[in-house]
C-alpha cells in the first residue's frame, strides 16, 4: 500500500518535489492534461445543454492506465497540478476518470516549488474548486464551437486546411489594421535644425555645446531663409532652468511584462519564454510563471530588503506595495520573481541563466529607491530671429534602482536629453561654429512584434496569462502571419549646413525602415480576417472577445453560470454559420490591376491554389490566361500594375555559366538561380529576381559550392554516393537520400567504406535510419 500519491503535470515537476517530500510520498506525473474534449461530432452535446464529451487521447492511455494502478493502492491521493484554471481542471480530470473518492483525495496548490511551500500546501489542503473548473471548460468549449464552426467555412470559401479562433483571429485582425495603415501612410518631411556652439569657461577651457532649435521647417525656401538669418547673427544665453525629477522601478512581473521584456532584451520569442520559465518554475527557481499579479508576499518583501541592504546599503531600500491593474486578474496570487531572491546566480542552461537573472533584477529593482535625476534646459537667444534654440541634458544625482534595473521601451527614439551639459552662465555670449538642417522624414506606424502584439491584446482585454503564447504560434503555424526581418529602403535626404557664413546644400543617403523580428500578415491571413469581419464582425471584434473574457471571470467566482453563457453566444452564432455556408461565394481575394499595355490583356491578383498569383488575361476568352506566383512580401493588396507584369518575365535567361544556361525563376521555397539542373537560392532582401544579373549569379554558386565543399568530411571511390557531412546537428552518413547518425564513440574523421556500411546496415534493420 503506498501511504501518499502525489500527482503533478510534468517529471520535471515530479522530481523537484520529490526530494522535499520523503519516501512517505510517491509523485507521479500525469504529462499535462490526461483528456480532451472528443473530434467526433464537436465533442459537445448541444441539444443536451452543452455537455462536453471528453475522451483519453491514444497517447495518454498509458499513463491513465498506469495512474489508476497508483491510485488504486494509494491511502491518500494528493492533486498539486498548477494554481490556475487549467491546473484546477486537469486536477477535476484527474478526479474523473480515476475514478478517486472525495474522502481520500486531497487537493494542493502552491505558487513555488519549495520544501516550505509544498509543506504549507499539504497542511491546507482543499476540495476542487468547480468554479474554476467551469470556467476552463466554457473557454474550451466556446472555442471549440467557434473553431469547429467556422473552420468549415473558410475551407468551403477560401481554401482547405484554414482556420479561426476567438483570440487567433483578432489577433490577425491587429496585424492586418496595422499593415493597411502603414500601406496607407504617406512620409512627409520636416527639417531639423541643430547648433554647435563654441564657449570659452571661467578656467580658459575651450567648451562645446549642442543645441537644437525649438521648431522644424517644413519646406526648403523657410529653411533657407531661417538660416540666412542666422549669418551674422549674435547668441547669448537667455534662460537656464534646472529641474528636479525622480524615476520610478517597474512592477514585477508578471507573464506578459515577462513576455515583453525578455523580448526586448534577450530577443527571446514569446513561447520560448514561457518554455524557459516552466523549466525554471518546475526546477523550484522561480515562482508560477501564469499570473496577472504585481504583488509580492511580505516573505518575500523581508527577504529583497535584506538582500538589497547587504548588496547596496540602507538608503538603496524603499519597499513597495503594487497593485494589479488588470480587471478580474484570474491569477491574482504572486507576481513572478526568484523563490530565493538570496540567490543572484543559478545552475542551469545559458537562455535559463539570462531569464532567471532578468527576473531577479527586476523583483529586486522594484523595492529600489527611485533614481533622482536633474533636468537642464539651456536657452539660447538668436539676435535675428524669433526663434530659440534649447539644449537640455539629464544628471543622474542618485542612481536608486537604476544600479541593478532599467526598462526597456519597444521602440527608441532619438535621444536628445541624455547629454551631459557644460557649465554655462546667464547672459553668456555663444559663437556659433555650424548650424545643420538635415531633412527627417516622419516614420510610419510601427509594425507589432511578438511583444508589442502581446502588449496590445492585454490592454484591450483580449486573452489570459495562459493563452498569448499560443495564440502567437499558432497564427505563425497557420501561415496568416510571418515573421521575419525585412531590409529598410535607400532614400534622398536634404542637408543645409551654414559654416563660416557660408551656407551649402547636399544630398545624403540615408536607409531607413529595416524591420527586425516584426510580425507581418501574409496574403492569405488578410483574406481570411476581411472574409471573417464581413460575416463575422462580431465575433472578432475587441470588445466582444474582451467582453467574453469577462465573463469567463464571473465563472470563475461562481457568479454566472457556464452553460448559461455558451447558451447566450450559441444560437445567435449558429445562425450566421448557416446564413453564411447558403450565400456567400467563394472569395479568392482578387483584385482587378488593369490592362497589359502590350497585349491589351486584363492583369489581376488573387488566390491560386498554391499561394497568391497574378493572372494575365480573362479566364472567359479563348486564349488561357498566363499565371505567374507572387514574390515572398508581395500583397495582393498593394501590388502595382507595373510589378505584376514584371512577374511574368520570370523565368528568365541571364547568360551562360560553364557552359551551361543561369536561370532565375520562383519556387516554392522562394526565388533561385537553376544551373545544371541544380537550385541555388537568391538572398532574401538583397538579391531581386528581376534584375539580378549573371555575375551575381555567378557568385551565388560559388558560395553555395564553397559551403557543400566545407561540410564534406569524406567520400569514398567505392561509391560516389556515400558521404561524410557535417550536419546542424553533428556530424553524420548520407547514403542514397537518407541521412544516417554516426554513434557518438566513432570518430567520423577515421571511419572507412566498410564502416559506414556497417553503421547504414544496422540503421535500417532497426529502421532508425533518418530520412
Amino acid at each position: 500500500m503506498i501511504e501518499n500519491l502525489v500527482i503533478v503535470e510534468s517529471p520535471a515537476k515530479a522530481k523537484t518535489i520529490e526530494k522535499f517530500l520523503g519516501k512517505d510520498y510517491t509523485v507521479q506525473s500525469c504529462f499535462g492534461h490526461i483528456r480532451d474534449l472528443a473530434k467526433k461530432n464537436l465533442g459537445i452535446e448541444i441539444k443536451n445543454n452543452y455537455q462536453p464529451q471528453y475522451i483519453v487521447s491514444d497517447d495518454k492511455k498509458k499513463v491513465v492506465s498506469e495512474l489508476k494502478k497508483y491510485a488504486t493502492d494509494s491511502r491518500i491521493v494528493w492533486l498539486a497540478s498548477d494554481e490556475d484554471r487549467e491546473g484546477e481542471a486537469i486536477a477535476w480530470h484527474l478526479c474523473e476518470v480515476l475514478k478517486l473518492k472525495p474522502e481520500n483525495t486531497r487537493r494542493i496548490v502552491f505558487h513555488e516549488i519549495t520544501e516550505n511551500a509544498i509543506r504549507q500546501a499539504i497542511r491546507e489542503p482543499r476540495g476542487i474548486n468547480k468554479n474554476l473548473v467551469n470556467a476552463q471548460q466554457a473557454r474550451r468549449v466556446l472555442d471549440r464551437l467557434v473553431g469547429f464552426e467556422l473552420s468549415p467555412i473558410l475551407w468551403k470559401k477560401i481554401q482547405p486546411a484554414l482556420s479561426a479562433g476567438r483570440v487567433q483571429s483578432v489577433a490577425v485582425r491587429l496585424l492586418v489594421e496595422r499593415e493597411r495603415e502603414i500601406i496607407s501612410f504617406k512620409a512627409s518631411s520636416a527639417y531639423r535644425v541643430v547648433a554647435l556652439f563654441l564657449f570659452t569657461d571661467e578656467a580658459g577651457e575651450k567648451k562645446s555645446l549642442k543645441a537644437e532649435l525649438s521648431e522644424r521647417f517644413p519646406t526648403r525656401e523657410e529653411t533657407l531663409d531661417f538660416l540666412g538669418k542666422c549669418i551674422r547673427a549674435n547668441y547669448k544665453i537667455i534662460g537656464i532652468s534646472t529641474r528636479p525629477s525622480t524615476k520610478s522601478p517597474a512592477p514585477p512581473f508578471t507573464t506578459s511584462t515577462l513576455q515583453q521584456e525578455a523580448s526586448r532584451k534577450l530577443g527571446f520569442s514569446v513561447s520560448q519564454t514561457m518554455s524557459v520559465a516552466q523549466r525554471l518554475y518546475e526546477s523550484g527557481k522561480i515562482t508560477y510563471m501564469r499570473t496577472d499579479s504585481v504583488n509580492l508576499s511580505n516573505l518575500a518583501l523581508g527577504t529583497v530588503k535584506k538582500v538589497i541592504e547587504q548588496e547596496y546599503g540602507d538608503k538603496y531600500v524603499k519597499i513597495r506595495k503594487f497593485k494589479t491593474k488588470s480587471k478580474g486578474a484570474q491569477e491574482a496570487h504572486e507576481a513572478i520573481r526568484p523563490t530565493f531572491i538570496a540567490n543572484k546566480d543559478i545552475q542551469g542552461n545559458v537562455q535559463e541563466k539570462r531569464l532567471y537573472d532578468l527576473i531577479w533584477k527586476r523583483t529586486v529593482a522594484s523595492q529600489m529607491s527611485d533614481a533622482q535625476i536633474e533636468k537642464t534646459t539651456v536657452t539660447i537667444e538668436i539676435s535675428t530671429a524669433d526663434e530659440n534654440f534649447l539644449a537640455t541634458g539629464e544628471v543622474i544625482t542618485f542612481d536608486g534602482f537604476l544600479k541593478v534595473y532599467f526598462e526597456s521601451r519597444d521602440e527608441e527614439g532619438e535621444e536628445n536629453g541624455r547629454a551631459m551639459l557644460p557649465p554655462v552662465q546667464l547672459q553668456q555670449e555663444l559663437t556659433c561654429d555650424s548650424i545643420t538642417a538635415t531633412e527627417k522624414f516622419t516614420p510610419p506606424p510601427l509594425r507589432y512584434t511578438e511583444a508589442t502584439l502581446v502588449k496590445k491584446l492585454e490592454e484591450l482585454g483580449i486573452g489570459r496569462p495562459s493563452t498569448y503564447a499560443p495564440t502567437i504560434s499558432t497564427i505563425q503555424n497557420r501561415g496568416y502571419v510571418v515573421k521575419e526581418d525585412r531590409p529598410g529602403i535607400t532614400r534622398e535626404l536634404h542637408l543645409i549646413t551654414l559654416k563660416d557664413e557660408k551656407i551649402r546644400e547636399e544630398e545624403k543617403t540615408e536607409y531607413a525602415g529595416r524591420e527586425k523580428g516584426k510580425l507581418f500578415p501574409n496574403n492569405i491571413g488578410i483574406i481570411v480576417n476581411d472574409f471573417l469581419i464581413e460575416h463575422f464582425e462580431d465575433i472578432i471584434n475587441y470588445h466582444f472577445t474582451a467582453k467574453i473574457e469577462k465573463e469567463f471571470d464571473e465563472i470563475a467566482v461562481g457568479k454566472l453560470v457556464w452553460t448559461a453563457m455558451i447558451d447566450a453566444f450559441y444560437s445567435s452564432f449558429h445562425k450566421k454559420v448557416e446564413t453564411t455556408l447558403e450565400s456567400s461565394e467563394k472569395e479568392k481575394g482578387e483584385r482587378y490591376l488593369g490592362e497589359d499595355p502590350v497585349t491589351g490583356k486584363k492583369v489581376f491578383v488573387k488566390m491560386g491554389r498554391y499561394g497568391p498569383i497574378a493572372q494575365l488575361g480573362d479566364s472567359q476568352e479563348e486564349e488561357k490566361p498566363k499565371f505567374a506566383s507572387l514574390i515572398k512580401g508581395q500583397l495582393i493588396e498593394n501590388i502595382t500594375l507595373e510589378e505584376a507584369l514584371e512577374l511574368f518575365k520570370l523565368p528568365r535567361i541571364i547568360g551562360t555559366f560553364e557552359g551551361k544556361e543561369l536561370v532565375i525563376g520562383l519556387g516554392k521555397f522562394g526565388p533561385y538561380v537553376r544551373h545544371e539542373g541544380k537550385f541555388y537560392s537568391l538572398k532574401k532582401g538583397i538579391d531581386d529576381p528581376l534584375t539580378i544579373e549573371a555575375d551575381r549569379a555567378i557568385e551565388l554558386i560559388g558560395e553555395k559550392r564553397e559551403a557543400d565543399q566545407k561540410r564534406i568530411i569524406k567520400t569514398f571511390a567505392e561509391d560516389p554516393d556515400l558521404l561524410v557531412l557535417r550536419g546542424r546537428y553533428g556530424p553524420y552518413i548520407s547514403f542514397q537520400k537518407k541521412n544516417y547518425k554516426i554513434p557518438r564513440k566513432m570518430d567520423p574523421e577515421k571511419l572507412g567504406y566498410s564502416d559506414c556500411k556497417e553503421i547504414i546496415e544496422r540503421h535500417d534493420k532497426s529502421g532508425k535510419s533518418k530520412n
